[in-house]
């Protein structure tokens, strides 16, 4: 080990900042968020210190003993700047600490990347060799890591003292905060619901055994309602493949790209649920009773669905039975198909130009196709997403039609959208029946009607790895 890595406490001490440019600006900004009373020494500044007013005091240089009772001193050079060697030295006879920006060889310390998620702090070094590289790793690891887990340790050190006074050996605290950290209350605080965790952390102390485990033999499991997308497993959220790593069971459907199961905790009991249109490997009703029982059995259930749950996924079907029985269960969202579908077929579901509303609805009722409100559905400038429509596809184009729909009114059907197999077929209300039938579309698809389907030709960016492939093969053909 090199350098020696610490985290200072710098409340209300003295810190001294040599420089007036940028990196000036931005130690004086870093050090008032860590609570020092900073100290600026500059023969001139630029404009970037106006926003810093209040931040810091002026120092001057001209003073024999300017940087006596700075245990710390950062000298903030801007590229192509030579370090003053004298200055520095001054600095480091006063008794500082001393850092000079971008020459960690003549520096005493150096500031590592920071991943700020307070009171939790990772700090990132590279020994000054290789900074840019600590940055690059910082940015993976705020992926890794939600802005939650701060509000989690926050959680922890609040019970504490309380926790110290019940459980006296290191080996039960150990225990019990493994727990913790690692079930519901966690989950709570991740979720955004800290009352509900603070409660039931006050619960779980007062009723810790002296060993640190839980009063009760059998504790209730946890639900995580999760959205994975139309199926490219880039749209996951961070959220989303976190829980997908935390549970015990996955409850999924047809829906669920195998790409994304690839995802999910290898050693998770996989549990297929179905679905296909009138052919459900497990009944909607019985679903929810599964969760229900796999939680009582304290497991970690993730249900699993296309797109998110709350948009004609049935998601507060399923977890109605897990509110009655209180069980813990949190809903984690996802990107819906229409918003997917429609991003990568190059069609924008709004558009200054064309539609200034957008309209989502489902083409499929319990038993068959839903009766819609057609007044609100045929506006000018609006645009329609059908979810579940391409069975009832002809149905519903003559009922556009019908309703006084424009047979020229632009309409596209993605299949399997986002993902390596899309397609997209486009017509209009008159014929895209028949362009369906052709293509040989079996879904799942979704389908835009409205003028903003003419902007396909335009803004089309995304080339799956079928269409790439025959494109390929058709040029190596045309080359002989």
């Amino acid at each position: 080990m090199d350098r020696l890595p610490l985290f200072l406490d710098l409340h209300k001490r003295r810190i001294a900042v040599v420089g007036g440019g940028s990196l000036a600006a931005r130690r004086i900004e870093t050090l008032a968020r860590a609570g020092a009373e900073v100290w600026l020494f500059a023969t001139a500044w630029s404009d970037e210190f106006e926003a810093l007013r209040g931040q810091y005091h002026l120092g001057d240089l001209g003073e024999r003993n300017a940087f006596f009772g700075f245990p710390l001193a950062y000298f903030a050079y801007e590229a192509g700047e030579e370090p003053d060697s004298a200055l520095i030295a001054r600095a480091r006879n006063s008794g500082a600490l001393v850092n000079v920006a971008d020459h960690p060889r003549i520096s005493d310390f150096i500031t590592p990347s920071v991943l700020d998620r307070s009171p939790l702090m990772v700090a990132i070094s590279t020994g000054g060799d290789a900074p840019l590289l600590g940055r690059m790793l910082k940015a993976r690891l705020e992926t890794l890591i939600p802005a939650g887990y701060g509000r989690l340790a926050a959680l922890a050190g609040a019970g504490r003292a309380a926790l110290g006074d019940k459980l006296a050996n290191h080996q039960s605290r150990l225990r019990f905060w493994e727990r913790i950290f690692d079930g519901p209350i966690a989950e709570m605080v991740l979720a955004g619901d800290d009352a509900a965790a603070h409660a039931m952390l006050d619960r779980e102390i007062a009723e810790c055994r002296p060993d640190g485990s839980a009063a009760d033999d059998h504790p209730v499991g946890e639900v995580y309602l999760v959205g994975a997308g139309p199926g490219d497993p880039d749209l996951l959220t961070f959220r989303a493949f976190r829980l997908m790593q935390k549970a015990d069971v996955v409850l999924y459907d047809r829906l669920v790209d195998p790409a994304i199961m690839d995802r999910v905790r290898r050693d998770a009991e996989r549990i297929y649920v179905g679905k296909k249109r009138s052919d459900h490997a497990l009944p909607q009703e019985e679903i929810g009773d599964l969760m229900v029982k796999l939680a009582l059995e304290g497991k970690r259930v993730l249900r699993l669905k296309g797109g998110d749950p709350f948009i004609f996924g049935r998601g507060g079907e399923e977890i109605e039975k897990l509110a009655e029985k209180r069980i813990p269960f949190q809903v984690c969202p996802g990107v819906t198909a229409a918003a997917g579908c429609s991003s990568y077929a190059g069609i924008p579901l709004t558009h200054r130009d064309y539609a200034q509303s957008c309209v989502f609805v489902t083409g499929h009722g319990r038993d068959g196709p839903i009766e819609l409100d057609w007044s609100t559905l045929l506006r000018p400038r609006q645009t329609v997403a059908v979810y579940m429509g391409l069975a009832h596809l002809d149905f519903l184009m003559k009922e556009f039609l019908r309703h006084g729909a424009d047979s020229a009114l632009p309409v596209a059907i993605v299949e399997n959208g986002t993902r390596a197999s899309q397609i997209v077929v486009t017509g209009n209300v008159g014929n895209i029946a028949g362009k369906a039938l052709a293509a040989g579309l079996r879904g799942p698809t979704i389908i835009i009607v409205g003028e903003v389907v003419g902007l396909r030709d335009k803004l089309n960016w995304y080339v799956p790895k079928s269409e790439a492939a025959a494109t390929g093969e058709s040029q190596a053909t045309a080359s002989k």
